[in-house]
């Protein structure tokens, strides 16, 4: 799968990058991890926190590279998330991780099924690498969306 066969099967649409709504996500994706590692918050909020980190992450990535889920469809999250390795590069394991992640934010949010602990820390540590790569990616290859 490719961005242009996403494009093609509307999971995600063109977009053009804006250097200023990537600063917001930017900024929002940072509040969020910062929010995550407030020992005082639950286990849930801190998940919900990280997990929002990558997902912003996730969508700075799409918009950089000129694209943007299709909100308007179900399984937008899926979609930022698993267009990680064409956007970034990453790896697939390590998509395979992330998306173990949203699967468990669904059972949350959806079923009010328990977060521990551990899943916390690991979404946290997930949240916490994929922002530093993101905006390592970004001064690399899109400078010009930077500050």
């Amino acid at each position: 799968m490719s961005l242009e066969n996403l494009l093609k099967i509307g999971q995600i649409k063109a977009h053009a990058p804006d250097k200023q709504h990537i600063a917001k996500l930017l900024a929002a994706a940072a509040r969020n991890l910062h929010d995550a590692g407030i020992k005082e918050n639950s286990t849930e909020t801190r998940f919900d926190a990280a997990y929002k980190t990558i997902m912003q992450s996730a969508m700075v990535a799409l918009q950089a590279r000129g694209y943007r889920p299709d909100t308007n469809r179900p399984g937008h999250h899926a979609t930022a998330i698993q267009s990680l390795p064409l956007t970034l590069g990453i790896s697939n394991d390590r998509t395979i991780v992330l998306d173990k992640l949203r699967t468990k934010r669904n059972l949350s949010d959806y079923t009010g099924a328990d977060l521990d602990e551990v899943s916390a820390k690991t979404c946290m540590a997930e949240a916490k690498a994929l922002l530093a790569e993101v905006k390592g990616w970004l001064r690399r290859n899109h400078p010009e969306l930077v500050e």
